[in-house]
C-alpha cells in the first residue's frame, strides 16, 4: 500500500520535467555513496526498491556506467521524477512500480544488489518481513542487500530529534515507525544473510546484508 506520512516539513516538488528534489536525499547522498560504491557488484544489475524522487540511483548509475539500475517506486508521480532525474543515463531501466511490502514481486536469482533507503521505518513489521523475503529471494548468490535509514538500538532512540520523529509517524499510523536494529539482523539471519552495520551521519545506518553464496559456486 501507498501511504501518505509526513515525513518533513518540506515536501519534494516536482520541476516542469517531473524532477522532485527532496532535502534529505540531498544531504545523505555523499554519505550514501561513499559505502556504497565500494560495495557495488564488478558486474550485473542492481534493483532499488522505494527509489522516491531518483536522486540516489541516478548518482550511483552516473558513477558506474558498466552496472545496469532497475529503479522502483509504487508512486506514479515518483516515477516520473525518477525517469527525470535518470534521463541521460542509458544504463537505468524506467522505473517499475513495486510494492516492497507485498509479495510476489521477486524475480529468483535477479540482482547482484538490492537497495532500499528510508523505507522501512514508513511501513509496518508484517511488510518489512514480506520486503525482507522478496529481497532475499531477488538477490543472486553472494548478492548484497544494503538497507539505509534511522533505527532504534535496544529498543530506543538515539536522539531526542529521532525520537520526536519516530513519535510523530506512530501518531500518524500506529503501525509503523523505527524498527529495531537487532530485530533486522535477527530477520536477516534467519533468511541466511551475512550482516554488517555501518554507522552513518546523523544517527543513521547502513545495514549491508550479503546473501551466502550458494555450496560449489
Amino acid at each position: 500500500m501507498i501511504r501518505r506520512v509526513q515525513t518533513s516539513s518540506v515536501a519534494p516538488v516536482a520541476d516542469v520535467d517531473g524532477r522532485m528534489t527532496a532535502p534529505a536525499a540531498e544531504r545523505n547522498r555523499d554519505a550514501i555513496l561513499k559505502v556504497l560504491l565500494p560495495k557495488l557488484p564488478r558486474v550485473g544489475g542492481v534493483l532499488e526498491v522505494a527509489s522516491g524522487t531518483g536522486q540516489h540511483i541516478a548518482a550511483l548509475a552516473a558513477h558506474r556506467p558498466d552496472l545496469v539500475f532497475h529503479p522502483s517506486d509504487p508512486d506514479p508521480e515518483r516515477r516520473a521524477s525518477i525517469d527525470a532525474h535518470c534521463r541521460g543515463l542509458p544504463n537505468v531501466a524506467e522505473a517499475g512500480d513495486i510494492h516492497a511490502g507485498q509479495p510476489g514481486w521477486a524475480i529468483q536469482d535477479a540482482a547482484d544488489m538490492v537497495l532500499v533507503v528510508n523505507l522501512l521505518h514508513l511501513i509496518s513489521d508484517a511488510e518489512m518481513a514480506v520486503f525482507l523475503d522478496e529481497a532475499a529471494k531477488a538477490l543472486a548468490p553472494g548478492g548484497l542487500l544494503a538497507i539505509y535509514g534511522p533505527f532504534l538500538r535496544d529498543d530506543r532512540a538515539t536522539s531526542e530529534g529521532d525520537r520526536a520523529f519516530d513519535t510523530s509517524l506512530r501518531a500518524q499510523d500506529p503501525a509503523i515507525g523505527y524498527k529495531d536494529i537487532a530485530v533486522l539482523r535477527q530477520v536477516l539471519g534467519v533468511l541466511d544473510l551475512s550482516v554488517e552495520v555501518v554507522e552513518m551521519p546523523a544517527n543513521n545506518l547502513m545495514v549491508l546484508a550479503r546473501l551466502k553464496p550458494q555450496a560449489g559456486l
